[in-house]
């Protein structure tokens, strides 16, 4: 059994790819760093990542592809599902495989739903995009006294690069932070430039818990406080008894995002 062994990035990813076809292999299995070799496997051929090799199989895919299957290859990669790795290496082979084929071959590939590859990429892609959309209804902010708005989230899916201009586009004028404490960094807007990817040396030192993405005390603004206390007087006034229905709101607010929700957080119907 060929096996290759990669170091969990996209670029290494594109660079089996590339030792594959320059190998002349077709790896039965490709494996992160870390993961259990099976057993009666060959020596496992390390792919070490290059970036040139990377950006040329990447080149490859663009002339190849739609640009609905390059962002298919990108979003599914937000998804840091190690059961990704096998079905999108499998189908940016199979699209070399066909690059003599016509546009409309090429699309039939990347659309092709019978395909396990292809649905293991497309499903990936899809839990994504609906983590993201998630993550613009249940973020919520909190003002801090320099004026800077802060939120933390820890989604289940990387997918902090794909809300971003969406909040850059909403609060276009005010400063904010959005920090992933899953992935230990955030993306910085000062109200002018372009949002910048930050990490903290020492997240014993930041001046908010990164358990529940409350603000120290301290630091946070006199009116946000007043603001919480409403929304949460708010909450409780339109939930009316007689029409709860716990299991709809798990499906429409799955629990795991409740932490980081003022609604939830020291609310009387947190437990709903």
């Amino acid at each position: 059994m060929q096996v290759y062994v990669f170091d969990n990035t996209l670029d290494g990813l594109l660079t089996a790819v590339f030792d594959s076809f320059f190998l002349h292999q077709q790896p039965e299995m490709l494996l992160g760093e870390g993961e259990q070799l099976p057993l009666f496997a060959d020596e496992p051929h390390v792919v070490v990542t290059d970036s040139g090799k990377a950006a040329r199989v990447w080149k490859g895919l663009e002339k190849h592809l739609s640009l609905e299957g390059l962002r298919m290859i990108t979003v599914s990669w937000l998804s840091e599902e190690r059961t990704l790795n096998q079905p999108l290496f499998n189908f940016i082979c199979k699209v070399f495989r066909q690059k003599g084929s016509s546009v409309t071959d090429q699309l039939s590939l990347e659309r092709n739903a019978s395909d396990a590859d292809v649905l293991g990429v497309r499903n990936s892609c899809r839990r994504v995009l609906h983590e993201q959309l998630r993550m613009k209804q249940f973020i919520r902010f909190q003002k801090a006294k320099d004026g800077t708005y802060l939120a933390v989230v820890s989604p289940d899916h990387n997918v902090l690069p794909l809300i971003i201009d969406h909040f850059q586009d909403r609060f276009n004028d005010q400063p904010w932070l959005i920090y992933d404490a899953k992935r230990h960094y955030g993306y910085y807007y000062d109200g002018t430039a372009a949002p910048i990817h930050i990490t903290f040396e020492d997240e014993s030192a930041v001046p908010f818990d990164l358990t529940n993405g409350k603000l120290d005390e301290d630091v946070l603004s006199e009116n946000d406080k007043i603001f919480q206390d409403l929304w949460r007087t708010y909450f409780k006034a339109i939930c009316i008894k007689e029409r709860m229905n716990p299991k709809k709101q798990l499906s429409d607010m799955p629990r795991r995002y409740w932490k980081y929700m003022t609604e939830k957080n020291d609310s009387p119907n947190k437990h709903i």
